[in-house]
């Protein structure tokens, strides 16, 4: 079964090299992007223009930017490990952020891993590559609601 990875994420060129990183994976997965924290959680509750769970299941894995408008990546996390059975769902949280305070911070709220975005190209496709290999290809999931 193909998997679904969300990407919560208001930068498009980070989008672009998401999106290109993961097509080269073998299946690649499903991708749904978001601009911002209130459209994770609609995305994540199933509300609105994501209501329609054929579309737009489940992820597999949340990849989450912390600095978005409207919610930050903070507090998107607390929502997250608030609610079940999301609050299963592996998030990583990306960031631009290698302050020791917004790392702490990510990991106390829950946060399965925590990457620092690369200035660089190459290491910024490297980081997105392997990372997707892990979570898709060797990390096990936990099982969450299918739509019926």
């Amino acid at each position: 079964m193909r998997q679904t990875i969300l990407v919560a994420d208001d930068d498009e060129n980070d989008r672009f090299f998401v999106r290109r990183e993961f097509a080269k994976l073998a299946p690649p997965p499903e991708l749904k992007f978001v601009p911002d924290g209130e459209k994770a959680l609609a995305y994540l509750k199933g509300e609105g223009e994501f209501s329609d769970r054929i579309n737009c299941p489940a992820p597999s894995v949340i990849f989450l930017d912390l600095k978005m408008p409207r919610l930050n990546g903070f507090e998107v996390l607390e929502w997250i490990r608030r609610h079940e059975p999301i609050r299963r769902i592996p998030v990583v949280v990306l960031s631009s952020s290698s302050a020791q305070e917004d790392i702490d911070k990510a990991y106390g709220l829950g946060a399965n891993a925590y990457l620092v975005k690369p200035a660089d190209v190459v290491e910024f496709q490297k980081l997105f590559r392997t990372t997707g290999e892990f979570f898709l290809d060797h990390a096990e999931t936990p099982s969450l609601p299918r739509p019926a």
